[in-house]
């Protein structure tokens, strides 16, 4: 049994959390759900180690924020395992809770897949510690979630500017990282280039408009997508889908021969 506690002043986000654990095909048991940190905090501090296996907690909160609440559950339990609920748009939040440990981070809104891999972790980290109950969690877990969340914060940049001109250092600016560290996590991560990913957007975007608004030139649905050189943009789409665009919004769905 995997025994979870909820700390976020939103109900909608704690309602969908234990709706989603409840479905899994696992046994788990939310032990509290807390609109703020300090209720959570009551609750925690009053627990022994194997009474909880993970706090999920937002960082914005009333009374006690999730940054005072992780501090105070690591001080109480210092190998609790921890995820951070947050947006995009708060990843220097999220950069900052890196310094805290977390295991993961839940990005909103929350995935069926993040959470149930998370949970997946928790108990294997679970049957570890009963296993050798004196060996710590090991270190590279929390690295482990701060990547998880970089990879996918670098997909969501992608999928909102794939229209624009795309520049590496740009995208390592926002996110707060080194661009030859970014492109190598990356490809670690999903098996794919930052590049390769991106003309992957491009393309199904592409393949939306071609469709979708039959009247567009192929040079605007070109620019749309991010490519200013239509010529370019044509021999692109044809590597990738095994025919032109011309062929693609005809109706053609087969390539050619």
């Amino acid at each position: 049994m995997i025994k979870v506690m909820i700390a976020d002043d939103e109900e909608v986000i704690r309602r969908g959390l234990e709706k989603i654990t409840s479905r899994m095909d696992l046994e788990v048991e939310v032990i509290g759900s807390y609109g703020n940190g300090q209720e959570a905090w009551g609750h925690l501090s009053k627990l022994a180690p194997e009474d909880i296996d993970l706090l999920i907690t937002d960082i914005k909160m009333p009374r006690m924020d999730g940054f005072k609440l992780i501090e105070e559950a690591r001080g109480h339990m210092k190998n609790l395992s921890i995820a951070v609920l947050s947006g995009f748009s708060e990843f220097d939040y999220a950069r900052r809770a890196m310094r805290h440990g977390v295991l993961d981070y839940l990005l909103k809104p929350i995935e069926k897949a993040q959470l149930y891999e998370l949970l997946k972790r928790v108990e294997e980290n679970k049957e570890l510690k009963i296993a050798v109950p004196e060996q710590e969690n090991p270190p590279a877990q929390a690295a482990e979630g701060g990547e998880h969340y970089v990879v996918e914060q670098t997909k969501s940049i992608l999928e909102k500017e794939y229209g624009q001109n795309f520049e590496l250092e740009r995208l390592a600016e926002t996110v707060g990282m080194n661009a030859s560290y970014i492109s190598r996590l990356f490809k670690f991560k999903t098996g794919q280039t930052i590049t390769d990913y991106l003309i992957g957007i491009r393309i199904a975007k592409a393949k939306e408009l071609l469709i979708g608004q039959p009247d567009l030139k192929n040079y605007e649905i070109a620019e749309r997508v991010g490519y200013s050189d239509p010529v370019y943009f044509n021999k692109l789409f044809k590597k990738m889908c095994g025919m032109t665009p011309k062929d693609y919004k005809s109706g053609c769905r087969t390539p050619k021969s």
